[in-house]
């Protein structure tokens, strides 16, 4: 029986652990992209006197929280905006920068978890014509 002291464990995995489950999928399975699968860290509390030293450096709201740099089938590349699986959604920068990147030539998508996110990888890389 648990102590009504503890915390239970969280019922669906947080975006990181879901995040976290995806790059290291995605390095074992397609080892010849593997560390291509990035992160962009925008995400996440940080101090004011951090903000603003990043948003002078360049860090923008809503940028998407993945980039695979690999232009297939007339994509410059694929942008993953990754939510847990339950409780997640987009913010309108977050749209606004995956319409924008759509616009632009790249493939976006938002997931919601790991298994969303491990078909949008595998659907964008048998994109790929073969020679």
């Amino acid at each position: 029986m648990q102590n009504s002291n503890e915390k239970s464990p969280p019922k669906w995995p947080t975006e990181h652990a879901e995040q976290v489950t995806l790059v290291q999928w995605f390095d074992t399975t397609y080892q010849q992209y593997a560390g291509r699968l990035f992160a962009i860290p925008n995400g996440g509390w940080r101090a004011k006197a951090q903000g603003v030293k990043l948003q002078l450096e360049g860090v923008r709201a809503g940028v998407p929280d993945l980039f695979l740099p690999v232009a297939v089938n007339g994509y410059h590349g694929l942008f993953i905006e990754m939510k847990r699986t339950k409780g997640g959604r987009l913010t309108p920068e977050q749209r606004e920068w995956l319409n924008y990147l759509c616009d632009a030539g790249y493939e976006g998508h938002c997931c919601e978890g790991f298994v969303e996110a491990r078909k949008v990888v595998e659907l964008y890389i048998t994109l790929q014509k073969k020679i």
